[in-house]
């Protein structure tokens, strides 16, 4: 009957069988036998399970109490069964891993609507992988077959054809001279390999002798025509495997230059020029500069041979290797042709050499001009070994002078804002704020302790006796080069004090009210000790400066040229020259005592003096440049300071805070220290310290660091450091603690270290006008000044 399957439905296989129990005696008392005599398994199948959370019933191939089958129970197709005997007893898949049995065979198939043949004999390859009972069949590839070859079927298990399709093939299917029917495709067993010879004898099985494989007619009858064919002559003899193994890799490189500028938005452009030596063969190459406009091509010529000149478009069949001519048409069916040996009819074509690429010569590529003007190093080997060429003068290119486009006009300043607002507004249609120097914001902005802000002291020049005692403080910014004024107040002065000029840009004197270019703005460079400043219709003269600003400016020595102890040296040393035996006269008569060293106010006589030299005429040295020679020169006394008393302090914070994980700082460091020296720059220590929260201000930390800073290098010895703040293990007296720090960074340092003065927490106004140098060492300046060798 014919059974039809819903679409979903599953079709129970063909190979589910039912075990069946026979009863030869009547069921009643008496008949019955016991059938667990003798019986020894009584184990139970598991039919139950639980998946998610869900139980089910499973297991349709499970068998009874003790392995007996229970009716309905599926019966899966048995598999191939080895012996034991006295080898492993794993199990199959693991002892038969990467075990396969090899036969040769072949098939026939039938080739209908052809008369040459009717049929084909298929050669194969079958394999039987013992882990798993799985077949593949492979058919080597055979060239000009017209087949696909390759695998014709994947490896899995084949069911054996009907009527036992319930079965599947076994080990024991195979041998020598059987037929395998796999999917309707009758495969004949003609021989094995050895391996399988063998494993088929250890299981008892006696391996036929090897058969023929009978002859394919459409193979017979290819290999025919192939041996009739009769090779001729070659047309011309080719033989380019010479010069390829001589020249292989080895590529000329020229640098070349195209002037397209005659074109429609045509420009000059750079080229790379490659000659392949081995075959003759060139590509060129474009160099695109970044920001030009164009889009960066791989290639601007692919690799090919280059004709000298245009060549037309040649007509089919005009281009072949071989020429043929017809010597004889009698009839259609009966032309004879000739080759034809003079080439007569050939297109010669001359194509560029390397003895055409030399310097400053001009190619022609396809209609374009390109000029040679340069070559690589390996370019030039080249040609000096083969052609004996010596000079390699780089031409260099003709590149006309671009016309200038004309510069437009900035509009006149209306008043609104700043000029950058305004002229930022004439930009575009949606106003902008004008951009700022990024660059100079990050490398000029305050980092730590460097604050970016030198600090000038000034006085107003005027004849208004009320306003010349006036002191003001000019701040100098760093990062915009923008000025604030502030005057400290003074008790019963008659002036408020405070801020004289909010932060912002200073124009400079004498700028046109209506101006079309941008004004010219005060910068730092323009402030200095000695100069004269105007700054809201109000006169400056700039009387000092205080310490961050003269060791800032004298380690930046190229902004600050007044600032230059060497550039200062070279101006004065020509008016030494000859002046030896007076100046040392005038320096006794300021030092009568003889004590090598003077005051400031008699080192700056001892510059008027030097400076007033008829020979020359007036050198002009202002008032910073003077105090700059003075610090340079100064004489340095030995200060004795109480460091004790800041590490005191720095452990009374600590103590406070609390603060104890001093390991992890320590652990930290030595993590840091790549190179295991024991020492780091200040700056990574302040770092560390700040990612482990350590509770102490910057000025705290960098004054610690100068008692175990190594003065060599500058490095500080971190291990030494964090033992002097461990308060648990090297804790410090009370009484060597000068004061409470409060938290608030009013310590007057300069009293605590030193140990002048008061020791309570204060504030302490340096004064601007201060130098840094009481006294002047003016014997090594005027050693300095007779020698000829620069000043350090």
């Amino acid at each position: 009957r014919r059974v039809i399957i819903q679409p979903g439905e599953k079709r129970t296989p063909r190979y589910k069988k039912t075990a069946t129990v026979s009863m030869a005696l009547p069921f009643l008392p008496g008949n019955v036998f016991n059938k667990k005599i003798g019986q020894e398994k009584f184990h139970l199948s598991q039919y139950l399970t639980k998946k998610n959370c869900v139980g089910y019933l499973f297991g349709d191939n499970k068998p009874g109490i003790g392995g007996e089958p229970l009716p309905g129970q599926r019966i899966d197709p048995p598999t191939s069964h080895y012996p034991t005997g006295d080898g492993s007893s794993v199990p199959a898949w693991v002892a038969f891993d990467k075990q396969v049995l090899s036969f040769d065979g072949y098939f026939q198939e039938t080739v209908n609507e052809r008369r040459e043949e009717s049929y084909r004999v298929r050669q194969c390859k079958v394999l039987f992988y013992l882990e798993d009972d799985g077949i593949q069949v492979i058919e080597p590839r055979i060239r000009n077959s017209g087949l696909p070859q390759g695998t014709l079927i994947k490896r899995h298990r084949i069911a054996k054809p009907p009527p036992n399709d319930h079965l599947f093939y076994t080990v024991h299917d195979f041998n020598v001279g059987m037929d395998l029917e796999l999917y309707g495709r009758k495969i004949r067993l003609v021989a094995c390999d050895k391996f399988t010879e063998n494993f088929l004898r250890k299981l008892g099985v006696r391996v036929n002798e090897p058969e023929p494989i009978p002859e394919d007619p459409y193979t017979s009858l290819r290999l025919g025509v192939s041996e009739s064919m009769q090779p001729k002559r070659p047309y011309e003899p080719v033989d380019k495997l010479r010069k390829f193994l001589d020249h292989d890799r080895h590529v000329l490189r020229f640098n070349c230059f195209w002037d397209d500028t005659e074109s429609l938005y045509g420009d000059a452009r750079e080229m790379i020029l490659h000659y392949f030596l081995a075959d003759d063969t060139i590509e060129i190459r474009e160099v695109v500069q970044p920001n030009a406009g164009r889009d960066s091509a791989s290639c601007f010529l692919r690799r090919q041979k280059l004709p000298k000149g245009v060549v037309d478009m040649p007509l089919p069949g005009a281009v072949t290797d071989k020429t043929l001519l017809n010597v004889s048409a009698t009839a259609p069916d009966n032309r004879v042709y000739l080759v034809d040996s003079l080439k007569m009819g050939t297109l010669k074509t001359d194509y560029y050499t390397d003895r055409e690429l030399t310097l400053g010569a001009t190619i022609n590529v396809y209609g374009r001009k390109f000029l040679i003007c340069d070559c690589d190093a390996f370019t030039r080997e080249y040609y000096k070994n083969k052609y004996g060429i010596m000079s390699f003068t780089p031409v260099p290119p003709p590149r006309t002078a671009c016309p200038q486009p004309p510069l437009n006009k900035n509009p006149p300043y209306n008043g609104w804002g700043s000029d950058e607002d305004s002229l930022a507004n004439c930009k575009g249609l949606i106003p902008k704020p004008p951009p700022k120097d990024f660059v100079k914001f990050m490398e000029k902005d305050k980092v730590g302790l460097e604050s970016h802000v030198l600090r000038f002291a000034a006085r107003i020049v005027t004849d208004l006796p009320q306003d010349r005692d006036r002191c003001f403080i000019i701040y100098c910014f760093l990062t915009d080069d923008t000025f604030l004024i502030y005057e400290p107040p003074v008790r019963n002065s008659g002036f408020k004090g405070g801020k004289f000029m909010e932060r912002r840009k200073v124009m400079k004197p004498g700028q046109e009210r209506f101006r079309i270019n941008l004004p010219d703005y005060y910068t730092t460079v323009d402030v200095y000790v000695g100069a004269v400043v105007e700054f809201n219709n109000f006169l400056f003269e700039v009387c000092g400066a205080d310490e961050y600003a003269y060791r800032y400016m004298e380690q930046h020595p190229a902004e600050f040229p007044f600032s230059d102890v060497p550039r200062i040296m070279s101006k004065l040393r020509p008016l030494m020259q000859g002046r030896e035996e007076e100046m040392n006269n005038f320096v006794k008569e300021l030092d009568p005592e003889g004590a090598k060293s003077m005051p400031y106010a008699d080192f700056e006589k001892l510059i008027q003096k030097l400076l007033s030299d008829p020979r020359y005429d007036r050198v002009c040295i202002v008032a910073h440049e003077i105090a700059t020679l003075a610090r340079n020169y100064a004489e340095r006394i030995p200060t004795k300071k109480n460091y004790m008393a800041i590490i005191g302090l720095a452990q009374q914070q600590l103590r406070k805070a609390p603060f104890e994980n001093f390991q992890a700082l320590l652990d930290a460091c030595r993590y840091e220290d790549v190179n295991k020296t024991g020492s780091m720059s200040q700056t990574d220590l302040r770092r560390i310290c700040r990612a482990n929260h350590l509770p102490l201000p910057d000025d705290m930390l960098y004054t610690l660091m100068e008692v175990s800073k190594n003065f060599d290098n500058g490095l500080v010895y971190y291990e030494s450091f964090i033992s002097q703040l461990n308060w648990r293990c090297n804790p410090v007296p009370p009484g060597t603690v000068p004061c409470d720090y409060s938290g608030n960074l009013e310590v007057d340092w300069f009293t605590v270290v030193t140990g002048k003065g008061s020791k309570t927490a204060g504030s302490c106004k340096k004064v601007l006008t201060c130098l840094g140098a009481e006294r002047v060492c003016y014997t090594k300046f005027l050693t300095d000044l007779m020698n000829a060798g620069q000043c350090k």
